[in-house]
């Protein structure tokens, strides 16, 4: 079976790639440039590989951390540095992204696709998605939150998982590799795991695969190109500004 994704010129086919075979040749998701090993889409001529998440990414989303326009997945940052940070994690990416440009709001396609409650291990109730401070009353805490597994602070500018009953909070990427997906509804409706598992393709952390028309999709994309000329030009104009400068001296 061949799968066409958007970002490759030729047909990928679905893989099983052993985990000592990825470690060994330290093989990563062309999307998300982490590791990656068992089922893959691949394309060997090209050594090209995606996560099967990250290949069946939605091309737009509404996400309900950003309700004031649609997120468009793109598959590199339009920014002139060739990069951004991801308003989920604040981590930095170069890859895949879900973008409103609008309000350069970039999110990870992993971070977008957070299921919305989860159980885990480290904690006796199910935890939410919180993006930002869970408990406005914890700002005037003199003792600011540490995360329940590696017990460093909590950024509150970011994601957390978070139980508000006990004020308790973990990093999304603390709680990643341990996990159990209970829902995906942004209502918070509760189903099991194996019912958030069948989900996962089409409705991801409550963020409903959006039916967006082409249009939609080519002003966005028209509006990152034109955001692109602008930087350049601003930075053209400072490089002119400075030769003028100089030449008076």
């Amino acid at each position: 079976m061949e799968y066409k994704h958007f970002n490759h010129e030729h047909n990928l086919a679905i893989l099983e790639l052993p985990t000592a075979v990825a470690v060994t040749n330290e093989i990563h998701c062309s999307g998300c440039r982490t590791p990656i090993s068992g089922s893959t889409y691949a394309c060997r001529e090209c050594n090209f590989f995606l996560h099967l998440e990250c290949g069946n990414a939605n091309r737009a989303m509404e996400h309900p951390s950003h309700e004031l326009h649609h997120l468009t997945l793109l598959p590199y940052p339009t920014y002139s540095a060739g990069a951004f940070v991801c308003n989920a994690c604040g981590a930095p990416g170069s890859s895949f992204s879900y973008c409103c440009p609008l309000c350069e709001f970039d999110l990870h396609v992993r971070c977008a696709l957070s299921p919305a409650i989860i159980s885990h291990r480290a904690h006796r109730h199910e935890l939410s998605l919180t993006y930002g401070l869970p408990y406005p009353q914890a700002k005037a805490s003199s003792s600011p939150n540490a995360c329940g597994i590696c017990h460093k602070l909590v950024d509150n500018n970011y994601w957390s998982y978070s139980c508000g009953l006990c004020k308790f909070q973990l990093h999304t990427s603390c709680a990643t590799p341990e996990m159990v997906p209970v829902s995906y509804q942004a209502d918070g409706g509760v189903g099991n795991a194996e019912a958030a598992a069948a989900q996962l393709g089409s409705n991801q952390n409550g963020s409903k695969p959006a039916e967006v028309e082409n249009q939609v999709l080519a002003t966005q994309l028209e509006l990152m190109r034109l955001q692109h000329e602008l930087e350049l030009s601003h930075q053209l104009a400072k490089m002119m500004a400075s030769v003028n400068l100089s030449s008076l001296v």
